[in-house]
């Protein structure tokens, strides 16, 4: 069940930037995602921490928007103890547990 209504519109103008990112179980893993596609902020916030620019991400992933890439980073900033906490617990059991 989405606890964010996948809107019609992702991207464009009067895009509702609310609606812009949604959850679902079993897509992403539950995990918060750009709406009305696959792609995670996590995966967006990953790519972005290596160094790429929100327009090179929205370059290299054609099928977003660079309006979508910068909601998920604002998602990302304003939720950023809970998404830096997961990636920590992923990158930590991706290393077997071992804790830095």
């Amino acid at each position: 069940m989405s606890t964010t209504l996948e809107a019609t519109v992702v991207a464009g103008e009067n895009a509702d930037l609310g609606r812009m990112i949604a959850t679902s179980e079993g897509i992403c893993g539950g995990q918060p995602r750009v709406a009305g596609t696959g792609v995670s902020v996590r995966r967006i916030v990953g790519w972005y921490k290596t160094g790429l620019s929100p327009e090179e991400i929205a370059e290299e992933v054609g099928h977003l928007s660079l309006a979508q890439v910068y909601v998920a980073l604002a998602f990302y900033h304003a939720n950023r103890c809970t998404i830096d906490a997961t990636l920590a617990r992923e990158d930590s059991a991706a290393r077997g547990g071992a804790e830095t």
